[in-house]
Parts: structure tokens; sequence; C-alpha cells
């Protein structure tokens, strides 16, 4: 079956990116171009249905869209090739490389691309995109320095400030390369791929409730997606698959039915076991519920590989208004097996990184743990809603690359 991509990105730059992704087989395109980059979250939002993943033209729509999404999703970036053929361009046309202004982009990224092409840096200017920042930043960006130094060329990868300094300095517009596009897309296939995979997964609810509750727990488990039986030992049984259940638990964070049946039966403890065959799933819904009873008579807990363990709320998040945030932090440390003090470690690590994701290298460094136990405490957060998955890093060493995630605590 092809997997679906949605590409994102202004008119002009659509068709190209999508023509250079239909090349890869099993791939189906749609294009979803817009006017300003500001509408990218609203078109994220409406369509998301319709595509396995996302893939923007630019870090500026991706950032804007990023808490819409409920897809994999990636970005091409332009610092590489893409910068690159924009400085033989500027060559040809008589420009000094040189005194260029660059938007967008990180800064190191441009003086190292353009250190390997033996073009001094001296006197170029960067303004690195952050989340706030606007075409308008740029526009002055690039006016302030193109007053300050003769010959100055801005560039910049966003059509609307390209459209704002037009005629009045000179100024190049950044098009993605198709090595920068290919590059890009075969990292949201690796991320969609696994997804994918992931929402197929067995899970396995095994629930403790009084046969009175049967008719009750069939109706709940309808909304999963899934099929009630009874077992042996007189313990409910729920099929269903990941993705349904991610979907009812707001990202393993909370677990609504739970809530509805604990008001009409005293005893309610659910515990669910993903896997990918029916014996794994059922061997970590058995581990789940018996972290379940330990968490009293309405209870849920959802069992992973790797001993992951998440306690599932009886309501939403949202629905906690006035809890502290000593609270908070120690509601969000029972349900994912941490100790406050390490999430408040995790916060630091994430707050000093900005918006640069953490790797799984930073944060066993960071908490002075090895590599495998900064993976397994990753997944545990990813589990439980508070990490995403936004690639992969390729250290240059020998062994997998390291995993890059976005926490948010």
């Amino acid at each position: 079956m092809d997997t679906s991509i949605g590409v994102v990105g202004p008119h002009d730059l659509v068709g190209d990116v999508a023509a250079v992704c239909a090349e890869q087989p099993g791939v189906r395109v749609v294009p979803f171009p817009y006017d300003h980059e500001t509408s990218a979250p609203s078109l994220v939002a409406e369509h998301a249905p319709e595509v396995d993943g996302w893939l923007f033209t630019g870090v500026v729509p991706y950032t804007l869209a990023h808490g819409a999404l409920t897809r994999p999703a990636a970005f091409v970036d332009y610092s590489g090739s893409t910068l690159l053929q924009a400085l033989v361009w500027l060559l040809r046309e008589g420009r000094d490389v040189t005194r260029i202004s660059v938007d967008t982009l990180d800064a190191a990224q441009v003086r190292d691309t353009l250190a390997e092409a033996g073009v001094p840096t001296a006197e170029v200017r960067t303004l690195p995109y952050r989340a706030g920042t606007t075409a308008t930043d740029f526009a002055a960006f690039h006016r302030k320095h193109a007053g300050r130094v003769a010959g100055a060329v801005a560039v910049t990868c966003l059509a609307s400030v390209h459209d704002e300094l037009a005629g009045e300095v000179p100024v190049l517009r950044l098009a993605p390369s198709p090595q920068s596009v290919r590059i890009a897309l075969r990292q949201l296939l690796l991320a969609a791929a696994g997804q994918i995979q992931e929402d197929a997964q067995l899970a396995l609810g095994l629930v403790e409730i009084h046969p009175d509750g049967l008719d009750d727990l069939a109706r709940e488990a309808a909304l999963l997606g899934g099929a009630v039986a009874s077992s042996a030992d007189g313990v409910a049984l729920i099929v269903t698959t990941r993705g349904p259940l991610h979907g009812a638990t707001h990202g393993f964070t909370a677990l609504p039915l739970l809530h509805r049946l604990g008001d009409r039966h005293d005893v309610v403890r659910i515990g669910f076991g993903l896997g990918h065959s029916g014996a794994e799933a059922e061997r970590l819904a058995r581990r789940a519920l018996a972290r379940a009873r330990s968490h009293g008579d309405v209870a849920a807990v959802v069992s992973a590989r790797y001993e992951l363990d998440i306690v599932l709320e009886a309501v939403p998040p949202a629905a906690s208004d006035g809890v502290s945030a000593d609270q908070s932090r120690a509601v969000v440390a029972s349900r994912v097996g941490l100790s406050v003090a390490t999430l408040d470690r995790l916060r630091e690590l994430a707050t000093t990184s900005g918006d640069r994701p953490l790797t799984t290298r930073d944060v066993a460094d960071g908490l002075g743990v090895q590599l495998r136990t900064a993976r397994r405490l990753l997944q545990r957060l990813e589990l439980a809603g508070h990490a995403e998955r936004s690639g992969s890093l390729d250290s240059g060493a020998i062994g997998r690359p390291l995993t890059l995630y976005r926490v948010t605590l």
C-alpha cells in the first residue's frame, strides 16, 4: 500500500517538491499549497486524516504547524545543497557572496556551508528562525544589513520576505534542491512507516469489573473500536489496536471511559498491553493490570516493551484546573515511573536546548546515565505524551543514529 505524503508550502514551490517526491516508489503525493505561511496550521488540522505524513517546504511552516501535527512530519533543509546552489547563481550574476544576509537558517550551518565552499564569512550575517519571528522581522534584518554593507544581497527562505524586499534590496529566494527534498523525504518515510507499524500493534485490555458492568464496558469499548469477551478467570478482555487506543487516551495520558465506568461501578481496573503478537500483548496486559491494582479500585495502566508502564488519568489533563505545579509534577512522575528530581533535570535540559531537539546522548550526559537508560527514559515520556520523536542525528560514529526528541514537561 502506498504511503500518502502531504506536501505543504507556497504555491510556486509545492509543485516542484511534490514532483521530486512522486519519483519515490510507493509514495502518493498530495499537494497542499498556501498563500501565506501562517495558513499552515489550519491547513494541516483540516486535512490530517488524508495523509500518513507531512513534508513542509521549509522550517517556518513546519514550526508554525507543529502544534497541529498528528502525523509524522519533516521539512526540507536549505542549509546544504540548496544554499550552495544559491551561491553559484549569485556568482554567475556577478554578486559578492561574502556580503550576504541569510534569514531562517541556523548560523553555524550557514558558516559551515560557506567555509566548505571557501567563502569568507566575516561580513555574512544570519538571523535564524525562532518561534514568533515574523516576515517583517526578517525584512527589517535584511534592510539593516543592506544599509550598512555596500553590495549586500538578501538571501531569504520566505516568499513573503522576498515580495516585501523586491525592488528595494537585492534579494534571492532559496528554493529546495532536489537532493534536499529527497533527504527529507527519506527521513519522513522512515518515521511514517514506524508510525503505521505502531498504530497496527495489538492492544489487549484486561478489565476487572463486576459482571453487572459488562454491558457498560462493551458500550465503552466500542469507542475504542474494540470488542469485549470474558476470559476463564473472570477478567474481561478488550481487543483493539494501538491507533484507536492512542486517540481515545489523548496520547496515552487519560482514559475518560475509566471516569464514566468508575461513576457507576465500585471497582474498575484496566491493564492494556501493547504487543506485536497476542501472547506479548497478553503478557504486558497482565503486568499492567497488576500495577493498576496498586493504584486503587479505579485505575488504568498501559504497558509496552522495555518495561514501559504509564498510568492513565481518569480525565484529560485539561480538566485538572487549579492543580499546583508541584502536584502536576508529582502526577507526571507517578505516571511515567520517574522521580520528580529527574523530571526537573529533564525540564532544565529541554529549556537550555531552546528550539533544538534533545538527542539520547544529550539526556544521557545530562543525567549521568548510560545511553540505553536514557533511551528507555525517553521512550517512557514518549508513550505518556511528554516527548515526541523529530528525526535522527548521525553522530559519525559506528552504531545506530541518535534519535532526536522534543520534550514537553
